[in-house]
């Protein structure tokens, strides 16, 4: 391969720099891969895991008699989200020696890793290979996304999903208005692999309708409005074959959104207003309602929890995509570009407008890191190539190099320090978490109660300690209650009472009270306490919440 096709114009692929980029960015993949097989069992349940299994289960009922027995097209709220990834680690589950929450880990590692894969393909395509290096280390390196593909069942995977729409939406925009078979195979698996994620994977028909201005303003300047029009009505029935399958892929992982036509617009419809009862989190140092939380919640929390490079980095990827569609540059170009910035930021716009309930920090928008990202890495690219085009500025080039490895590094020393909650990561400005604690949630999922289980099964263990005659022990939890008793195990009672109980285990957030017992295990990191065991055997402990429940 000489060269690689890119928005309509070739970027030359510069051996042996090209080759080594590309070398790198599969020794990086292969490293992240050795470190996830190697610690994807680490991270804990979060409070939505075992309801997801279940949900999987019934769906798999579902397929399985036929769609006799339909219980999954009313449990809970949950069958308004696909079960794509939920099915995939039930059916795993079946053939590989893990345990069932292990297997999810797992499963969630891989959807991790082929999203970074598809992230640096993407980049490639559009900016060549540096680029394509770059945005894979900025987004291996992001601590968000990192932590929260090995445990959270809905976000990453609709988050890779979207890339993989974006790289049908890009390749569409090179073909454009003649989209070669797997162009269009592409974009359907992706529409539905993203719509039957989450219903809002109809976020990519805006950013189609949007970023295909540039083209079609030039073609008709170019040639009229009838051939324009020609041309998209040629491109439609092309795209056809694709939509279908991807309505079948939607169908597949999200059986209810074709049980009737109008489903997914009740969805939709029923995510635009708060659907449970409203409860207050920790946002800035002040306790806010969900529904009620400022339009700065999300500026605030990207601000403060991606790493300063990768910020800066997608910031300059945004004034170029800005200074393309400004100058009229190559519409293809311009295209690919303004699709990309509209991926990573109109979903964040849209949210800071209307003013939707917020919580659990910056998950639900996990699915815009992948595009900034990309941004990122087209920046460096494009910086990289600007300081060589000119004698007096390449010498500045290998300080941009140094300066990019020191950025990647400070995220990887803090990942390194908080595993295996990479999640709750903020950045240095923000004073990391040792800061954060005190102002914003860090560990809302729950994750530090399994590491909290493991060391009190230890401590229990080795001093010696047997549970009162014909009971189990027992232990109040503040906390998921679900992932503690699974980390625990059958020799465990576990629940809110903590009059009866011989242990209570307590998430280091602000609704858990700081008992006046004897601690018995900790987890910390960065001097931050995340859970506490606190042995209250012959102690007086009235509740373990610091605020009355919701």
């Amino acid at each position: 391969m000489t060269s690689i096709t890119a928005s309509g114009f070739e970027v030359p692929l510069r051996r042996p720099f090209d080759q080594t980029c590309d070398m790198l960015a599969c020794a990086a993949l292969a490293v992240i891969a050795c470190v996830a097989a190697l610690t994807f069992r680490d991270y804990g349940l979060g409070w939505d895991d075992y309801t997801h299994a279940e949900y999987a289960d019934l769906l798999l009922k579902m397929f399985g008699s036929g769609f006799r027995d339909q219980s999954a097209l009313s449990f809970a709220n949950l069958y308004m989200y696909g079960g794509g990834f939920d099915m995939a680690a039930a059916l795993l589950h079946k053939i590989v020696p893990l345990g069932l929450f292990d297997t999810r880990r797992l499963v969630g590692a891989i959807v991790g890793l082929i999203g970074l894969a598809l992230t640096w393909r993407l980049t490639r395509r559009v900016g060549g290979p540096l680029a394509g290096l770059a945005a894979l280390l900025l987004l291996a390196l992001c601590p968000t996304f990192y932590g929260h593909m090995f445990m959270n069942p809905k976000d990453p995977p609709f988050a890779v999903a979207m890339v993989v729409m974006l790289l049908g939406l890009v390749r569409l925009a090179q073909d454009y208005p003649s989209p070669s078979p797997h162009t269009v195979l592409i974009l359907g698996l992706g529409a539905g692999l993203s719509l039957g994620c989450r219903v809002l994977g109809g976020f990519g028909l805006v950013y189609a309708l949007l970023a295909f201005i540039p083209i079609w303003r030039e073609e008709i300047a170019t040639q009229g409005w009838r051939e324009t029009l020609r041309r998209f009505v040629h491109a439609c029935w092309l795209l056809l074959p694709g939509l279908l399958f991807g309505y079948l892929v939607m169908g597949l992982i999200w059986p209810w959104s074709i049980i009737e036509p109008a489903n997914p617009l009740r969805a939709v419809t029923y995510f635009s207003a708060f659907f449970e009862k409203p409860w207050k989190e920790l946002f800035d140092g002040a306790m806010v309602s969900v529904p009620d939380m400022p339009w700065s919640y999300l500026p605030t929390l990207f601000a403060l929890q991606m790493p300063e490079i990768f910020i800066a980095l997608c910031l300059g990827g945004l004034a170029m995509t800005i200074a393309a569609a400004t100058r009229r540059e190559d519409p293809r170009r311009t295209t690919i570009y303004l699709m990309i910035a509209l991926a990573a930021f109109l979903p964040l716009a849209i949210a800071v407008v209307k003013r939707p309930a917020l919580y659990n920090g910056i998950r639900h928008f996990i699915f815009v890191v992948p595009p900034m990202a990309i941004l990122g890495g087209l920046a460096f690219g494009r910086l990289i190539e600007w300081l060589g085009r000119n004698e007096r500025r390449r010498n500045w080039q290998l300080a941009t190099y140094a300066l990019f490895a020191a950025g990647l590094a400070m995220p990887l020393v803090e990942m390194v320090r908080l595993h295996p909650y990479q999640y709750t990561y903020f950045n240095d400005v923000s004073g990391t978490v040792r800061t954060a604690d005190r102002r914003f949630m860090l560990d809302y999922w729950g994750l530090a109660l399994k590491q909290a289980s493991n060391t009190l099964r230890e401590q229990i263990v080795a001093r010696q300690e047997i549970p009162p005659a014909n009971r189990k022990w027992k232990v109040a939890v503040c906390g998921p209650q679900r992932p503690a008793q699974v980390a625990l195990g059958p020799d465990f009672s576990i629940g809110w009472d903590s009059h009866s109980a011989d242990f209570a285990m307590s998430l280091g957030e602000f609704y858990c009270k700081g008992l006046p017992a004897p601690i018995y295990a900790e987890i910390k990191r960065d001097g931050v306490v995340y859970a506490r065991v606190y042995d209250i055997r012959g102690e007086s402990i009235a509740s373990l919440l610091t605020i009355p429940p919701p």
